[in-house]
């Protein structure tokens, strides 16, 4: 153990060093830890950023109808469709966004687990193959 008298004294305080035993369930690897937080930290940051897209294109909208209605330009009720198509655009991403998220925590879960699964729906050369596929077919036509 070290020896922290000299420190002690200078800061004119007493200390004591107190061991503590860590468990295997409060020691996770690094690795998968780091990944898990930089998935949630994109995941959070690329929502803010849907959101604000979303909140900035439903008020170009109501500028850009505004204009649309006072000009009768038909220019900008195409600006005005296209702001609606790329608003609409963006809530699809957001709804993607969640679908990846939770394609990405099942995959993790499936990883933690460890299942694997292997078909095999058939074995044998190719010739074995086309006598089963034939006879498949003349039984099917009985």
């Amino acid at each position: 153990m070290p020896n922290y008298n000299n420190l002690d004294q200078s800061l004119n305080i007493e200390s004591s060093i107190v061991e503590v035993e860590k468990t295997s369930s409060d020691i996770k690897p690094y690795a998968e830890d780091l990944k898990t937080n930089d998935i949630k930290k994109d995941y959070q940051y690329t929502r803010a950023n849907l959101y604000s897209l979303i909140e900035k294109g439903q008020e170009a909208l109501n500028g850009i109808m505004e204009l649309a209605a006072e000009s009768d330009s038909p220019r900008a009720y195409e600006v005005a469709g296209q702001i609606i198509k790329s608003v609409g655009d963006t809530t699809d991403k957001l709804l993607d966004l969640q679908k990846k998220l939770k394609e990405m925590e099942e995959n993790n879960t499936k990883q933690s687990t460890g299942n694997v699964t292997n078909n095999a729906v058939f074995v044998g050369s190719t010739s074995e193959l086309s006598k089963l596929l034939k006879q498949g077919f003349l039984n099917s036509k009985e």
